[in-house]
């Protein structure tokens, strides 16, 4: 007996999306760090503009593969750098996922969710790291530096987002 399984037109749409989110993982792994272990999340570009064009669904699938899929063609599956990158992208998804029906009464734009998504990602790696790695009350003081590499970072992914909402509504 074989099973025979057809593609739907949603499971292509996420593995194009899938596609972008990890060749840009994968440049981005390639820059030197802004700040050690500290890289500008260019791929939650893809995860956002998922969120807004598709959903909250497309989105988590889309994050998800990217880190499991680039974690295991760059050699860093089940390492640190993989548990911090998937606590910062589960944290970043929760709150979204918990924004996302609130976002016609609230109206936030996709710099403002890109903005959260930065604070609720670097936080999430920060207590994973807390956690898991160095369990220090010194850790809390590269907190402050964190949350403003953070804020930059959103603001900057928020507008490349928008401006490229705008280019494809266009």
């Amino acid at each position: 007996m074989t099973l025979h399984l057809q593609p739907t037109f949603e499971d292509h749409r996420i593995a194009i999306l899938t596609a972008f989110a990890i060749t840009i993982h994968l440049f981005e792994s390639l820059l030197p760090p802004i700040l050690p272990g500290i890289k500008p999340g260019l791929a939650n570009i893809i995860s956002l503009i998922s969120l807004i064009l598709f959903g909250w669904r497309v989105m988590l699938q889309v994050t998800l593969l990217r880190i499991f899929v680039s974690s295991l063609l760059l050699g860093t599956f089940l390492s640190p750098t993989f548990l911090l990158s998937l606590s910062g992208a589960l944290c970043s998804s929760l709150l979204l996922i918990l924004l996302f029906p609130l976002l016609s009464i609230i109206n936030l734009s996709v710099i403002s969710l890109s903005l959260l998504s930065a604070m609720a990602h670097i936080l999430g790696q920060f207590y994973c790291a807390y956690l898991l790695f160095i369990p220090h009350s010194a850790i809390f003081h590269l907190l402050p530096i964190l949350v403003t590499i953070a804020v930059i970072l959103g603001l900057t992914n928020g507008i490349i987002s928008k401006l490229l909402l705008q280019r494809m509504q266009s």
